[in-house]
């Protein structure tokens, strides 16, 4: 049987940033099309004028009603903003965040219907997006909220090949982090960032090596107590409940010799401390996936970048891996649900006389 292809919901980001120019850069090229269904939610003469005003080459969009009506072997889009809208191109305003996200939120409601698969989000402005509907420091609260619930919690995992970062703390305050850190978090931030290594990437028994919040660790306590307090007993309780974790490790000499090829995921303690480094070294092509929830989404890891919008100099190569991941991530959920469909019986063996219960379900 023809597997069939997977329908990509893709929001066009700020009108005003660089959001319709790695996604036509992207699609121009026709074999993506022939991978997956891509669905853009944003405007077909918004795209236009980006395409004219960048020079960029032709990308023919078949403009549909709705997510279902969506056609192969071609680039769909859902007109859900105003065509009036105004570019302004390498501003911030108002309308710009209105049409980022109106094109947010008709795709979130299509992902929650199912006729979208998986869901890729060009760059927001995190300031002209606020309103009533959206009060969250960026997608990926927006998502938890939407998807989330009781025991799913959103993980933001900053990815390139086998370098995967998650965080314990995001988008707060640099001065609130180390309140913020408690046991009971890490070891939740474990679980989450365990099952998705597994689910989501294919890893079996994954390795996850624990950042310190202290420069060196803490130095037994000279430095700061929240390793000997706060992460050892996290990582040692993670253990207990399946997790393979390792650590703590200072972050400078974790990164600058390279130790992060040791393991399948790192856990920094907070956003700079993650998102520094890795940005240094995959600020082109890496990718900001947002793991723990039902639904797959993926974006690219800069941001609208004002600052060269409308140059037709920006590399879309962050948000055409966005999209690969999105479909990988897509393609392992299924065949993870497919083996652990029907997990193995709970058995009973005989020994020394006593039957004595094996539980094979149980995870390691």
């Amino acid at each position: 049987m023809e597997e069939r292809l997977v329908k990509v919901g893709i929001t066009h980001g700020d009108i005003n940033g660089i959001g319709y120019e790695v996604i036509l850069k992207t699609l121009s090229d026709t074999r993506i099309a022939e991978l997956c269904t891509p669905v853009i939610y944003g405007s077909s003469k918004i795209a236009a004028y980006h395409r004219k005003a960048l020079e960029l080459a032709a990308v023919n969009l078949s403009i549909i009603a709705q997510a279902e009506d969506a056609g192969i072997n071609r680039v769909n889009i859902i007109n859900c903003v105003d065509d009036e809208i105004k570019v302004e191109l390498c501003q911030s305003t108002t309308v710009a965040g209105e049409a980022a996200y109106q094109a947010l939120e008709a795709a979130v409601t299509d992902l929650k219907r199912g006729v979208v698969d998986v869901l890729v989000t060009a760059p927001i402005n995190k300031h002209n997006i606020q309103n009533e509907q959206f009060h969250f420091p960026g997608h990926t609260e927006y998502l938890e909220q939407c998807f989330g619930g009781p025991g799913k919690k959103a993980l933001m995992i900053l990815m390139k090949d086998n370098l995967r970062i998650a965080l314990v703390t995001g988008h707060i305050p640099l001065a609130q982090v180390a309140s913020k850190i408690t046991v009971e978090d890490i070891v939740s931030k474990l679980r989450i960032f365990n099952h998705s290594l597994k689910q989501d990437f294919g890893i079996v028994r994954p390795r996850i090596a624990v950042l310190s919040l202290n420069p060196h660790a803490g130095d037994s306590g000279l430095l700061g107590k929240e390793e000997e307090e706060i992460i050892i007993p996290a990582i040692r309780e993670a253990e207990k409940r399946g997790v393979m974790s390792f650590g703590p490790y200072p972050a400078d000499g974790f990164f600058g010799s390279q130790m992060y090829d040791k393991f399948d995921g790192v856990l920094a303690m907070y956003h700079d401390q993650g998102l520094a480094p890795f940005k240094t070294m995959a600020m082109d092509d890496g990718v900001n996936y947002t793991a723990g929830l039902s639904v797959i989404r993926t974006s690219p890891a800069h941001g609208t970048a004002y600052d060269i919008a409308g140059q037709n100099v920006a590399s879309e190569e962050s948000f055409r891996q966005a999209l690969y991941a999105a479909l990988d991530i897509y393609r392992n959920r299924t065949r993870y649900r497919e083996a652990t469909a029907n997990p193995l019986r709970k058995q009973y063996f005989d020994k020394g006389g006593d039957n004595e219960k094996l539980d094979l379900t149980k995870e390691e």
